[in-house]
């Protein structure tokens, strides 16, 4: 039995996911949509780094997507086969990828039923989502005005948080930071939720991570680095006291923009170019969420040119899979958020296969003082992107890794490094700098790529 309309509407589970399921019918909402005999598979963007990976059998109609949605099918297997109902022409035939296989080998073909006695239309849904997109200039100015209150709402409560952050901060340096240091876990998860009352949610959660960040450090270390965090506070609250309005400001204390606005954006800076997945980092946080950062390096840029897809799912769906692997190359197009120091971005289209290999732009012979303008831009950044200049990686006494150039340039590394890696001669390689130590993401070596981390 193949798909019809008639099936899909028979397999939702109900009428909002029908309704869902026609706001995903956008052709750029689907930078991968394919078949392969009965199977069609696609990848749908959603609001994180990795799209969403659906496939559906269009004989027996079982499908599987990568969403922590409940509802089977969810919205995205059903806009997947909705798409292909109405345009087989757009699912082009395809070698399946290895997720795709991999579901095959898995499953179990069952006939798919009804779930309830619900009358559920392709049509009523979608002419839901089209009067739901209808201008309704009375409701439009309701909204206008609820929405202002509550901005204004907001912005008075994060006023006070953030009055309340520089109090704090002056307590710890007037207290002593040995003290601090000693209670830090408590102290910074008492003003972190000060914040998340205040509506300061982004600030909130950079607190919350502050006792890892230092705790990580040797011990000698952690004072400096606790004057330099907590100077960094402040300097952000200040920042933010002075222009509450600013999208990068905000983000970084209030909340960050959804996706979507982050691509409706007209003037969010875009850049199409070929990029390689330099790596991953994978964190739990406190507040019960996984952030899965993947760093990208634009291999058209004349000078070292990087991106940050930055994904956040709950910490109780256990770990997912990216859909980028280390050392990856593909053409895209990708929309950056607002900032004095672009970094973080969507992808906006993305095609797989970057051509012939490419190398890595020139690293700066000393990008630590080519990136102190960045910082002086941004001083509340925690860390930033560099592609260091050939040099090797070697050992001081206590077996702590370092990173050396060929220039006499030196800095530590956050973590261990394979001892394979220790004396190789490094062409070139990439990594994130906090202000006092670096966290190698790849390298390139006369014997190949290396990658480090998750």
């Amino acid at each position: 039995m193949g798909l019809t309309r008639s099936s899909i509407e028979a397999m939702a589970p109900d009428q909002g996911a029908l309704k869902a399921a026609s706001g995903l019918l956008a052709p750029s909402k689907w930078p991968l949509r394919a078949r392969h005999g009965g199977l069609i598979f696609g990848e749908c963007q959603g609001s994180g780094a990795n799209p969403y990976r659906v496939v559906a059998d269009s004989e027996d109609q079982g499908s599987k997507c990568t969403c922590p949605s409940r509802k089977f099918p969810c919205k995205h297997a059903l806009a997947l086969m909705w798409m292909f109902v109405e345009n087989e022409a757009a699912f082009p035939q395809a070698e399946p990828p290895a997720w795709v296989s991999e579901w095959m080998g898995r499953r179990r073909k069952s006939a798919t039923s009804s779930r309830s006695d619900e009358t559920k239309s392709l049509d009523a849904a979608r002419e839901a989502s089209a009067a739901q997109a209808l201008p309704d200039p009375s409701a439009n100015a309701r909204k206008a005005a609820v929405s202002a209150k509550r901005a204004e709402d907001t912005r008075r409560a994060v006023q006070a948080a953030v009055d309340d952050l520089e109090l704090w901060v002056a307590d710890q340096l007037r207290t002593g930071l040995a003290g601090f240091l000693a209670k830090l876990g408590e102290r910074c998860r008492r003003i972190a939720a000060r914040l998340v009352d205040g509506k300061a949610g982004t600030l909130a959660s950079r607190l919350d991570e502050m006792p890892s960040r230092l705790l990580a450090l040797p011990q000698e270390e952690r004072v400096d680095a606790a004057i330099a965090e907590l100077g960094k506070l402040v300097t952000l609250a200040r920042a933010w006291r002075a222009e509450p309005d600013d999208p990068e400001l905000h983000r970084e204390v209030v909340r960050a923009e959804s996706r979507d606005e982050v691509v409706a954006d007209k003037d969010a800076p875009r850049t199409a170019s070929f990029w390689e997945v330099l790596g991953s980092r994978i964190a739990t946080r406190r507040d019960g969420l996984v952030s899965h950062a993947t760093w990208l390096l634009d291999l058209e840029a004349s000078s070292p040119s990087f991106a940050l897809l930055l994904d956040f799912f709950p910490a109780s769906a256990g770990r997912r899979a990216t859909s980028f692997s280390a050392g990856e190359c593909f053409e895209a197009e990708l929309a950056f958020y607002a900032s004095r120091v672009p970094q973080r971005a969507v992808i906006v289209s993305r095609r797989d296969g970057a051509g012939p290999a490419r190398r890595w732009p020139q690293a700066a012979a000393d990008p630590f003082a080519e990136n102190a303008e960045r910082l002086l831009e941004a001083p509340w950044l925690t860390e930033i992107p560099l592609l260091l200049p050939r040099g090797r990686i070697c050992a001081d006494a206590s077996q702590r890794a370092w990173w050396r150039s060929a220039e006499g340039l030196a800095a530590p590394l956050s973590e261990a490094v394979s001892r394979f890696a220790l004396g190789a001669s490094i062409e070139s390689a990439a990594a994130l700098w906090s202000g006092a130590q670096l966290s190698l993401l790849a390298a390139r070596t006369d014997w190949g790529r290396l990658g480090f981390g998750d």
